[in-house]
């Protein structure tokens, strides 16, 4: 029972952590990433954009060790969705992580040698740069598809098994449609930021009680049995 509880408390800390460290690197890049001379903008400020790339890494790699935890607690009641979850949610959100921290650093060392070439008016540099920014947003396209599906396996569980309140886990799987939704509508359009929004919270709201009052006991004895 004292490992369940403290599995609880490092998955609370793991969401906290988290989002906290892609809030942190979304503030440190968005506006000089976003920028229309982008590549100047990178090249004057590249420590904090390679922080960014760092607080990227922190975040990806803090949610893929959710699953891990979770997986002697989750394989007891489903293997085949606890291997879902640490699939998706794990292995592949690692992966694009990875990624999207490569595109950056690239960013970094084209944005250089740019500027180190009189930044050019129009060269191959902007094309590159195009291209790689065009990966990066394909990367965050994929991972609002790849992330609520690792989402919807993981609220399931909890809700089925009781580990947390029906009503905690019950937003957290409307939350993860919604957010799945706002992803497929992104692959056809413009980011509907609203219906990501609901998860952010649900996942906040979720860490802490987790830190406070962990998984229902009663569910935790019944799967022992």
């Amino acid at each position: 029972m004292q490992a369940h509880r403290m599995s609880a408390i490092i998955v609370g800390a793991l969401f906290i952590i988290g989002t906290a460290a892609g809030m942190i690197s979304a503030g440190l890049t968005v506006s000089i990433v976003g920028a229309s001379d982008y590549l100047s903008k990178i090249s004057a400020n590249s420590g904090q954009v390679m922080a960014g790339a760092f607080f990227i890494l922190i975040m990806g790699l803090s949610l893929a060790m959710i699953p891990v935890v979770l997986f002697p607690i989750f394989k007891k009641r489903n293997e085949v969705l606890a291997i879902g979850y640490v699939v998706f949610r794990g292995a592949l959100e690692t992966l694009i992580t990875i990624a999207s921290v490569v595109c950056f650093l690239v960013l970094i060392v084209l944005s250089q040698k740019y500027v180190g070439a009189g930044a050019p008016a129009s060269s191959h540099f902007q094309t590159l740069g195009a291209l790689i920014l065009g990966g990066h947003a394909g990367l965050t396209a994929i991972l609002s598809i790849v992330f609520p599906i690792g989402a919807l396996m993981f609220y399931y569980l909890l809700y089925k098994e009781r580990l947390i309140p029906k009503w905690l886990s019950g937003w957290g799987f409307i939350a993860a449609i919604l957010y799945l939704a706002g992803g497929l509508y992104d692959l056809f359009g413009s980011e509907l930021v609203i219906l990501l929004l609901p998860m952010l919270v649900q996942e906040m709201v979720m860490a802490v009680w987790l830190i406070v009052k962990g998984f229902d006991p009663s569910a935790i004895e019944e799967s022992a049995k």
